[in-house]
């Protein structure tokens, strides 16, 4: 058994994989990581939705007060709070981190 956060979907874009066959990419945010994911197995997953993610793959569509209450539970900052954190920030400081 594994336990993992559920991410965000913050932006989605195609990728081509073959010739024949392109896959639908999401870049997931987990905390304070963006991390590009596969949401072929999501097909009604959209951009503002959290997943479940196993091996690349997003598996799942968490609804969001769940996605929260896993990020209290587990003591991280949940997207949206790093993304008001980092927005908080003088724009030299953002600059830095970048």
């Amino acid at each position: 058994m594994s336990i993992t956060l559920p991410g965000k979907i913050i932006e989605e874009y195609t990728e081509r994989s073959t010739k024949e066959r392109k896959n639908r990419i999401g870049l997931v945010r987990f905390g304070d990581t963006d991390r590009p994911i596969i949401l072929d197995l999501v097909p009604n997953a959209k951009i503002g939705d959290y997943v479940h993610v196993h091996v690349g793959f997003a598996t799942d569509v968490v609804p969001e007060r769940e996605a929260l209450r896993a990020y209290e539970m587990y003591g991280s900052k949940s997207p949206e709070k790093e993304l008001e954190a980092e927005q908080a920030m003088p724009e030299t400081t953002r600059r830095q981190r970048a």
